[in-house]
């Protein structure tokens, strides 16, 4: 087993609620000895006008990743918002510039995992799922949220969150904050992905084809 592993967590986010989940996940990736975990965001689209106007956050701390960089993570967690049951074209956008790691199968054998919010719960899976799709392209490692995680078979109370990765419901309104159930969720995925990658950094030969 390796003694460390490197992951990033990736997000995009318009109003600070997947900002939010990201900061849970990589506080779980850190609670696992020897993971380290680096949070970035994709580069905005929408002119900074246009956010304020529509009250959204232009302010968010994590600095800018670049496309070419997620080659050098053992694993890769993803935070979305949903665009009508798929990614956000920021996110999407970002990934369309990953063609050189794909040609030279840097991606290969690395572990991804997905997390999202919604603002009614609608797409709350199938958007994850949108990201699993250039995971797989890619030849990631995709792992999701088990149900080992307590808090993600309770319906005691409206969240998000489902075996495909975290999430939070928002209000149509964004009115609504990540709940302690869903951080909890968030944090329990950061700390599974991490010890995947952790046991995987240690092997070799991914991309290797079988001796006959």
């Amino acid at each position: 087993m390796a003694d460390s592993a490197k992951l990033i967590v990736l997000y995009h986010s318009s109003y600070g609620h997947t900002e939010t989940l990201a900061y849970a996940i990589a506080h779980g990736v850190r609670a696992v000895e020897g993971a380290q975990a680096t949070v970035k965001r994709v580069p905005e689209l929408m002119p900074e006008k246009v956010m304020r106007a529509a009250g959204m956050k232009v302010e968010q701390p994590a600095p800018i990743a670049d496309p070419q960089e997620l080659a050098e993570y053992d694993g890769i967690i993803i935070g979305t918002p949903t665009r009508f049951g798929n990614m956000s074209a920021q996110l999407r956008h970002f990934f369309d510039q990953t063609g050189p790691l794909w040609v030279a199968g840097s991606l290969i054998g690395k572990v991804g995992s997905v997390f999202t919010s919604t603002s009614t719960g609608g797409g709350n899976e199938t958007t994850i799922v949108s990201v699993h799709w250039t995971m797989f392209h890619h030849g990631m490692v995709v792992v999701g949220l088990p149900y080992s995680a307590p808090d993600l078979a309770d319906i005691s109370e409206v969240k998000g969150g489902s075996p495909y990765g975290a999430g939070t419901i928002t209000a149509p309104d964004g009115s609504r904050s990540p709940s302690q159930k869903e951080l909890n969720l968030a944090s329990f995925q950061g700390h599974h992905v991490a010890k995947i990658a952790k046991r995987l950094a240690g092997g070799d030969g991914a991309d290797e084809q079988p001796t006959p």
